[in-house]
């Protein structure tokens, strides 16, 4: 979340990122949020100053009492009266500290200053331009649901029939070609790029949610286990982040790098939108994440190398791509700079999301209160969060079919993949 003292002293500059991200009706949370925020800091000095009276009295009356001269009757009902009325101001401050954590809850992450302004995925801009490779495709095509079909790899129609539309179920050589992908991307990741392998739970509570963002905003596009108040996770972002949720790390701990895989699970996925077929959107999917824990002025290096770490995966694979900046109006809430991967579909003749590479800055950090001291500081400062997939399968197993198709009908495996597979060709 964003820190109330800075929306306090820029008010103007975080109701302009919120037209930006075309969420102006947002301007009237932000009014009542600072008229909250005025509320509570005078509550807060008329309370301070009562209860210095109070104080102040008490010990007059403790004098009196000790003196035995007067009485002190009077001054201990006006105390009393005293203490009625910080009982309620305490009251009214916890309701509207409630409202305030609620509407910062609410509102998006602060803008780099480098993501172009732009109302729809539309307006977003090439980073870096199309990286292709020779894959000889000068015949019919297929798109990767015909050669899934074709090959008995892909079972899209048992997958609906066991759990719902958006299920996919692998088969055969396509079930090992999918592990083949997951192996290969942990591997890739812990031995040439030093991250750590996690393998987290794919159920979390609300706060570890509430953490990276989840939650409130989200909490319809999750899935949700009511009798445990459990939540299967949209993204290995979520766990991998909250494993230092509440903690204080060490400076020279930083950074840290995580890369961890798991099954995603996201209900809006297939209820929206004309490319619902096959891969191009499903309910679950495999991904492998890459989480990263920095120092604050570490953190756009670190976000570059996120990016450069998911597209050597591709390159190995020799899967083609570009590399999209996200403009203000495409980006994620809780993202202050992102860029997002595609992959190059020869059948839909387009480019598919394969990838999302951001960073949070200290918004997640601040949600799930996750801080370190500076060497030389005692002060405690929230750490910046980047995280990217490295790679998605869903989109990443479309363009690989599609692009290693042979006249055949067959699937070439890309070299890099042959030791898991144990195999070279799908036929």
């Amino acid at each position: 979340m964003l820190d109330i003292n800075y929306i306090r002293q820029n008010p103007e500059e975080v109701a302009e990122m919120l037209k930006k991200r075309q969420q102006a009706e947002d301007c009237v949370l932000l009014d009542e949020l600072l008229e909250c925020d005025k509320q509570r800091r005078q509550l807060i000095q008329k309370s301070d100053e009562l209860k210095a009276l109070r104080n102040k009295v008490s010990k007059d009356i403790a004098t009196i009492k000790r003196t035995g001269q007067g009485s002190a009757e009077d001054l201990i009902r006006e105390m009393k009266e005293v203490a009625d009325n910080i009982a309620r101001m305490n009251e009214t401050l916890g309701e509207l500290q409630e409202k305030m954590e609620a509407i910062l809850l609410s509102l998006p992450n602060k803008l780099h200053i480098e993501v172009p302004t732009g109302s729809s995925s539309e307006d977003n801009v090439i980073y870096k331009e199309p990286v292709t490779f020779d894959h000889a495709l000068e015949f019919p095509l297929m798109n990767h649901l015909d050669l899934g079909n074709k090959l008995g790899i892909l079972d899209f129609e048992r997958g609906a029939k066991i759990s719902g539309s958006g299920f996919p179920v692998y088969a055969g050589k396509g079930a090992r070609l999918e592990r083949a992908l997951l192996n290969f991307m942990l591997d890739y990741h812990t031995e040439k790029h030093g991250y750590t392998e996690i393998f987290p739970p794919f159920m979390v509570n609300e706060d570890s949610l509430r953490g990276t963002g989840q939650w409130p905003k989200f909490a319809d596009q999750v899935y949700y286990m009511n009798e445990d108040n459990l939540y299967a996770i949209p993204t290995a972002e979520v766990p991998v982040t909250n494993l230092h949720r509440e903690e204080m790390l060490r400076d020279e701990q930083l950074p840290i790098s995580y890369a961890a895989y798991s099954a995603c699970f996201r209900r809006e996925a297939g209820s929206y939108g004309k490319d619902t077929r096959g891969f191009l959107r499903v309910h679950q999917f495999n991904k492998v994440e890459m989480v990263k824990f920095t120092r604050p002025e570490d953190s756009y290096e670190a976000l570059e190398e996120i990016l450069q770490n998911a597209e050597a995966i591709l390159k190995a694979l020799k899967i083609p791509y570009r590399v999209l900046l996200l403009c203000s109006g495409d980006i994620s809430a809780s993202a202050a700079k992102c860029y997002d991967i595609e992959v190059w579909s020869p059948a839909e003749n387009k480019y598919l999301e394969a990838s999302s590479c951001s960073n949070f800055e200290d918004y997640q950090a601040r949600r799930a209160n996750i801080r370190f001291k500076p060497s030389g500081s005692s002060k405690p400062v929230f750490i910046h969060t980047l995280n990217g997939s490295g790679l998605a399968t869903s989109r990443l197993m479309v363009s690989l079919l599609e692009n290693y198709q042979t006249p055949e009908g067959t699937i070439i495996v890309p070299e890099v993949l042959r030791k898991y597979t144990g195999f070279n060709l799908i036929d």
